[in-house]
């Protein structure tokens, strides 16, 4: 081991699916995914300071009033995780200012547990190597890998089976908040009974979920008009479903110039995806005149890392 730091600050990022395939549901009760992940600009910023305990402070600016502040958190989690791997008996303190909406499907929660790996792994002096940090990722959570590697992705498995997808350019987007948030496995619980409800006419899902290839020749171009054509959620049935105040808002967000409009991830966050830097300005303008809570956020950006 290195040196102890006295501070370390980590930023890492939240991400939008551009793409989600959501396979057939498990014996194991799980779901295979095909994912295509971008990582965008909302940030969590996390502060790791020496502690005889493991000890967590949030705040943000979204709502936080219901993040956990105990071993429920994945931040708290990460960190136990690394001491007990690294055969430290020391604590940390951990401030986290959250810039992701929480229960938003854009991973604040992961991209918390990706920092506070980094943060730890720097402030203990542990210096263990990308892939070792990334195999304890995959041990917190499906979106955890991602959020330490950033960039644009594929994401097989539970999603946590990473392979760097090659980007060029920027890809400017509008995310519409939303201070209620929504289950993860609710959304998927609906998804499943959706498809039993409506096998007849959709047939059945995927075995193998994959993504689309022509999302992938869209990133490779850099062209957002072509990504907005095969952009697509499984989720997203599921999601309006149990939340259909959205609807009149992806509605609103493509009458006013987006290219398309997806519920990210689980939801219940929207994405617009704007022509350009302009076009997504001008759009977070018109909602947010609206009475949304509306970001201008881009992508690709790099994943959790140290700030100086």
């Amino acid at each position: 081991m290195s040196q102890p730091l006295e501070s370390v600050h980590v930023r890492a990022p939240g991400k939008i699916n551009v793409f989600l395939e959501v396979g057939q549901l498990g014996d194991d009760g799980y779901h295979d995914v095909a994912s295509a992940y971008q990582a965008v600009s909302a940030y969590e910023d996390l502060w790791a300071t020496p502690s005889d305990e493991i000890t967590i402070a949030v705040s943000g600016s979204v709502d936080v009033s219901g993040v956990p502040r105990d071993d429920r958190n994945l931040a708290v989690r990460a960190a136990r995780m690394l001491a007990a791997e690294i055969g430290y008996r020391g604590g940390v303190h951990l401030d986290i200012v959250k810039g992701v909406p929480v229960a938003g499907g854009m991973g604040g929660g992961s991209a918390d547990a990706a920092a506070a790996l980094v943060a730890c792994d720097a402030l203990w002096g542990a210096q263990l190597s990308h892939a070792e940090l990334q195999a304890l990722a995959a041990r917190l959570g499906a979106d955890v890998p991602f959020a330490l590697l950033g960039g644009t992705a594929v994401g097989t498995g539970r999603g946590d089976e990473l392979s760097p997808a090659l980007a060029r350019g920027r890809f400017d987007w509008v995310i519409v908040t939303n201070d209620h948030g929504l289950s993860t496995p609710a959304c998927y619980r609906a998804l499943d009974e959706y498809r039993e409800r409506r096998a007849v006419d959709i047939g059945p899902p995927a075995r193998t979920p994959s993504v689309d290839p022509d999302v992938l020749h869209a990133l490779r171009a850099g062209d957002a008009g072509m990504l907005a054509a095969a952009a697509r959620n499984d989720l997203q049935v599921a999601a309006l479903h149990l939340r259909p105040d959205l609807v009149p808002v992806l509605e609103e967000g493509e009458r006013n110039g987006a290219l398309t409009g997806i519920v990210s991830g689980s939801g219940p966050t929207l994405a617009f995806l704007a022509k350009d830097a302009e076009s997504a300005i001008e759009l977070q303008i018109v909602l947010s005149a609206s009475g949304h809570v509306a970001h201008h956020v881009h992508g690709p950006v790099p994943g959790a890392r140290v700030v100086d």
